[in-house]
């Protein structure tokens, strides 16, 4: 068994950046309602955004042998994405943060546990994470990097290009990325047009074109 599997197919960088300049939830739904992660999964700071390759790890529970393996070998641009069994212990922190930012990586985003939070917020090192914890970890178990791991309530491939920001995660199949660029930039124009008429009058009803559907439904008002 090969344990690190560093030549995966990676998207455009430009088109990485072309898709991180939406945010996740309009992604999200442009591309269909599909591919949002676990709403626990947050940043440790609100201002905190990202858009990279994915470049999975699984560690064992509250052990952090394989995500240090993880940026030894990730190139920059990538966001580590991280399995680890949903435990809230301490597994990453300020000095793995700065790894991180020598080496170029753009995020990582775990189903896991961070600490030094305060110290990675002021390295502006863009972290995503379920539980904050400062219970530390141990250096035992191998497991795979670079494999298709289920993340979040999804299924992540490496080589997925992964967007997060204040509201949440999202991820995006390599070969849907121009896709998700077209749909998000014709959502944003649509949305941008609900709200000048919003600003001109128009109520949600005749903007969403809604009476048919209400009429239907039975909605009475008293008037």
């Amino acid at each position: 068994m090969v344990h690190v599997t560093t030549k995966i197919d990676r998207a455009d960088k430009a088109a990485i950046d072309r898709l991180g300049a939406y945010s996740a939830a309009t992604i999200h739904e442009a591309q269909g309602r599909k591919g949002a992660l676990d709403s626990g999964i947050k940043p440790i700071d609100r201002d905190m955004s990202f858009c990279g390759t994915a470049f999975t790890v699984v560690c064992h529970p509250r052990d952090n042998i394989m995500l240090q393996v993880a940026i030894s070998y990730a190139q920059p641009g990538d966001v580590l994405v991280v399995s680890s069994g949903d435990q809230p212990a301490g597994q990453f922190g300020d000095v793995l943060a700065n790894a991180c930012v020598a080496r170029g990586i753009s995020a990582l985003v775990t189903d896991g546990g961070v600490r030094d939070s305060r110290e990675i917020r002021e390295l502006g090192f863009p972290v995503f994470s379920k539980h904050v914890c400062i219970e530390g970890t141990v250096k035992e178990s191998l497991g795979p990097v670079n494999q298709p791991l289920v993340f979040g309530g999804q299924i992540i491939y490496p080589g997925d290009v992964i967007k997060g920001d204040c509201d949440g995660v999202v991820v995006v199949r390599r070969d849907e990325v121009q896709f998700a660029i077209d749909a998000s930039r014709e959502r944003d124009a649509a949305e941008a047009t609900y709200i000048e008429r919003y600003k001109k009058g128009e109520t949600p009803i005749q903007v969403s074109n809604l009476a048919q559907v209400l009429e239907a439904k039975g909605l009475t008002v008293d008037q």
